[in-house]
């Protein structure tokens, strides 16, 4: 059998990846062997056991305040030894992390195949959003096999004469979310309350937001903050939860702004499970993450993107999206656009997901079984 180490780091990359270890653990041809970095730590082991996955190895290189150069040498001295010592045929790695890049090249200097799931996406700017957008293009330049998850993605590629060996898969993250509301609708019953204090889901309007890129950092960030307290005093039926990220600098600048609002509930992270929940449950979604923009068209949600680029224009495209950035004006323009006019937010609502269908695991996992059996 062929051994394929299977690389996390971060939550999103056990999100992704953990549909295609599943398929993985079901082939006969294949040996999948997880290595966790533990850049993230409690987030990664929540969403390892969500999923029923099981690492065989942790870094544990998590670090208090830890920097992108810290982390960055850490995950390639400590997976270029863990290589040497497995002897791998093949090494998958996901998206655009820290994790990402640095494992992809230490496999690279030790000349193993990369694989490279949720391969292509593409801002323009190498500094939006960063160090994302610099980092999936080295691994594209480090990378072996490119599953792709649109047309887009791989016209991408094809952009840059990345040709050879690259497959349009769909995205993952559809298959994850599948699992997980399969999962939410078998065992609600059993799953920890995942209502937040002193709010009903069914007496406002809610509006999910979530805000933590590098690039908003600072006056970026309070500018939104104000947008969200402008949009609750106009609109009376309207409540806003904001899972505060962990990083100060984002604390520091929403907190001093909305804290005293009655409607605005600011949380600390839920586990991926209650987000999906409040996905769910919310009425719209303010966002400027790369997988909510995926989700939420599959859970009928608009989304309002705050950013100025994205690597996914596929949602912007299809009309389940729209790029707002961080212009205050620009945002409650929009905002209240979807909450004044119901015809508007159908339209949006009730887009097909142009992200996938599903079954983009298994489409990885059978070329995998084609390619490594050649």
């Amino acid at each position: 059998m062929k051994k394929i180490v299977v690389i996390v780091g971060t939550r999103p990359e056990v999100i992704k990846l953990a549909p295609v270890y599943i398929e993985l653990k079901k082939s006969k041809k294949i040996k999948p062997i997880l290595i966790n970095t533990g850049q993230h730590k409690e987030m990664v082991d929540e969403m390892l056991m969500w999923f029923g996955v099981k690492e065989d190895f942790n870094l544990k290189l998590m670090e208090k305040n830890q920097t992108l150069e810290s982390i960055t040498g850490k995950v390639f001295e400590a997976t270029s030894k863990l290589f040497k010592k497995i002897k791998p045929d093949l090494v998958i790695v996901e998206g655009d992390t820290v994790t990402v890049m640095a494992a992809s090249l230490a496999a690279f200097y030790l000349k193993i195949p990369v694989a490279h799931v949720e391969a292509g996406l593409r801002t323009g700017d190498i500094y939006n959003p960063f160090p994302e957008e610099m980092a999936r293009r080295l691994v594209s330049r480090l990378t072996s096999i490119h599953f792709a998850p649109t047309e887009n993605a791989v016209n991408n590629l094809k952009k840059e004469n990345i040709k050879k060996n690259v497959f349009l898969t769909g995205n993952t993250v559809i298959d994850a979310l599948q699992i997980t509301l399969k999962k939410l609708n078998e065992q609600y019953k059993k799953l920890p309350p995942l209502i937040i204090k002193n709010h009903d889901f069914k007496k406002y309007r809610t509006i999910l937001v979530t805000m933590h890129r590098r690039e908003n950092f600072g006056k970026p960030h309070r500018d939104i903050a104000k947008t969200l307290l402008k949009i609750l005093n106009t609109f009376s039926n309207t409540a806003v939860v904001l899972p505060m990220h962990m990083n100060p600098k984002v604390r520091s600048v929403i907190v001093p702004v909305l804290k005293k609002h009655k409607r605005a509930f600011l949380i600390e992270p839920p586990g991926y499970v209650p987000f999906v929940y409040m996905m769910k449950k919310s009425y719209l979604i303010l966002s400027d993450s790369g997988g909510v923009q995926e989700e939420a068209p599959a859970l009928g949600k608009p989304v309002l993107v705050l950013r100025t680029t994205t690597e996914r224009p596929e949602g912007i495209k299809a009309g389940s999206a729209k790029l707002v950035g961080t212009d205050p004006e620009k945002i409650f323009k929009e905002t209240a656009k979807l909450l004044n006019d119901k015809k508007a937010y159908l339209k949006m609502s009730k887009i097909k997901n142009p992200y996938g269908d599903g079954k983009a695991s298994g489409r990885i996992v059978s070329k995998l079984e084609k390619i490594m059996m050649n």
